[in-house]
């Protein structure tokens, strides 16, 4: 697995409004497009995010 990029609040705030888009796709609020909420949730439950790794951007105090 890659190294973490993502800091605590990063991942905090990727999971919950990747939960709420979730929500709302499921309850047909926002259409299809909810369904991208899959993304923030699953980079803020791995703790890596690809584009951070590309962009050279990483929000974990950790080295």
């Amino acid at each position: 697995m890659p190294a973490k990029n993502e800091g605590t609040l990063d991942r905090v705030l990727r999971i919950v409004t990747g939960l709420v888009l979730l929500a709302l796709a499921a309850t047909g609020s926002v259409g299809a497009w909810g369904w991208i909420g899959l993304v923030p949730l699953a980079t803020g439950l791995m703790g890596w995010c690809p584009l951070y790794t590309v962009l050279g951007i990483r929000t974990c105090p950790n080295r």
